[in-house]
């Protein structure tokens, strides 16, 4: 995640704001450094973080299961879905959904094949890294720690996310993936802050029922253990077309946008 830079001219800012060529330097910055990175250290990051997002799916059931039937039920136990969001983005631990935006400013500004490839390498290392985490993780919680009653609470919220078809999956992937690259573009001008911009900006994935391919990854694999699911299911209504949205929300939307922002001063 981008960090702001104290050293940038005062040209570079708005009253007390970056401007946005300074938040995209800022951001790009921080790709070039996660592209040389090496892959190793990707992978261990990016498990770590698939481990820690699952704490959104636990902290909604928990909330859930703990508050009783009533119309706001939804809207408080929704707060949980923010809790895996703030350990990843916080702890700076490497999200795939994150480097649809991250890695992507700096190949725009000076794109090359060579630098395709290795933006490509490092989403792959990232996204398979963060979906054996949350397998791990629901694996974890389906067959040692969770309770009866979480069980059920966390199979009674996860079934929803198959009453899509492939192309409603894909449609509310969108949303998804355009704010989390917006929490990235944000964080630079959240100095002191960054706790309740995350904890909106991802309490609205949660409300919307938007689809996020890596919190969706924990429900799905809880489903899968369940019986509820099928593995073909998994990857094909759920997986591909989480994908697919979550890039265009981020990379296609968000980054493309916030690249025409500044395109002539880059």
């Amino acid at each position: 995640m981008a960090d702001t830079d104290p050293n940038i001219s005062s040209p570079e800012r708005h009253g007390t704001r970056l401007s946005a060529r300074a938040v995209y330097a800022a951001i790009s910055r921080d790709g070039e450094e996660e592209l040389a990175r090496a892959p190793l250290s990707l992978w261990w990051s990016a498990l770590a973080a698939g481990l820690a997002i699952s704490m959104s799916v636990l902290g909604k059931a928990f909330l859930y299961d703990a508050l009783p039937e009533a119309p706001w039920r939804d809207l408080v136990s929704n707060l949980g879905y923010v809790f895996g969001f703030l350990i990843v983005i916080l702890g700076r631990m490497q999200l795939f959904t994150e480097n649809t935006i991250t890695v992507v400013l700096p190949l725009a500004s000076r794109f090359s094949f060579h630098g395709l490839a290795v933006a490509a390498r490092l989403w792959a290392v990232v996204l398979l890294g963060n979906l054996l985490g949350t397998l791990l993780m629901a694996w974890f919680i389906y067959y040692v720690m969770g309770t009866p009653a979480q069980i059920d609470a966390l199979i009674s919220l996860s079934k929803p996310v198959f009453d899509n078809s492939m192309g409603e999956m894909l449609i509310k992937a969108i949303p998804a993936g355009f704010i989390i690259a917006a929490v990235v573009w944000m964080l630079p001008n959240s100095r002191g802050f960054e706790f309740w911009m995350i904890l909106v900006l991802t309490y609205l994935i949660g409300l919307g029922s938007f689809v996020h391919i890596i919190v969706g990854s924990t429900e799905a694999y809880l489903l899968w253990f369940a019986g509820q699911v099928q593995a073909a299911q998994v990857g094909l209504q759920f997986l591909l077309p989480a994908f697919v949205g979550n890039v265009i929300g981020g990379t296609v939307l968000f980054s493309l946008l916030a690249y025409g922002q500044v395109q002539d001063k880059v």
